[in-house]
């Protein structure tokens, strides 16, 4: 009988680690391929929350990537003037809005911006935080426990790596779609 329960519990839990790790794990559609991303809830909770808000509710689809600078990082999600289907629209505007929701206070950590970090993008104040957010092509130390580090790519940085460079790119590349697994 203790073998039994001690065999179910295992499978419990082998079932709901899969699952809790499953809803972490979300794809950003490039031109250029999937990208499969893993977001760091036990690090940074509400960013990864609102994250998860804004792309269930389809926000970050068709938002281009107004600020890309080799060997640094791919900034996009400006929801409110760079979706490029919105009537809102506006590639000199991209970069200065975000979504209607509130900012949000900092979850710095010690996780490093290593290549494929995903972090979120502020102004000068550490609780600015918004919508946008950023992914980094090579390490970024300097910016370590002041920016809030939310995720990593996992699989598909080579479609990243070859997301248009500028600030804005002419014709800039955009998030097809960004969606939970």
């Amino acid at each position: 009988m203790n073998k039994l329960i001690s065999k179910i519990l295992i499978l419990f839990f082998l079932l709901t680690n899969n699952i809790n790790a499953e809803e972490n794990i979300m794809i950003l559609k490039l031109k250029y391929g999937d990208v499969k991303i893993e977001l760091f809830p036990d690090v940074a909770p509400n960013h990864v929350k609102r994250i998860k808000q804004l792309a269930i509710e389809g926000l970050y689809n068709n938002v281009v990537f107004h600020r890309v600078i080799d060997g640094f990082m791919a900034q996009t999600g400006d929801v409110k003037h760079g979706n490029s289907s919105s009537k809102d629209f506006n590639l000199r505007m991209a970069g200065t809005g975000g979504s209607s929701l509130h900012d949000l206070k900092e979850e710095f950590s010690d996780t490093p911006h290593d290549r494929g970090t995903l972090s979120m993008a502020r102004s000068q104040d550490p609780n600015s935080a918004n919508s946008q957010f950023f992914i980094c092509f090579k390490p970024a130390a300097f910016l370590d426990r002041q920016y809030t580090v939310f995720g990593k790519v996992v699989e598909g940085m080579e479609f990243v790596d070859k997301i248009k460079r500028g600030e804005p790119a002419s014709d800039p590349d955009k998030i097809i779609s960004f969606k939970s697994l």
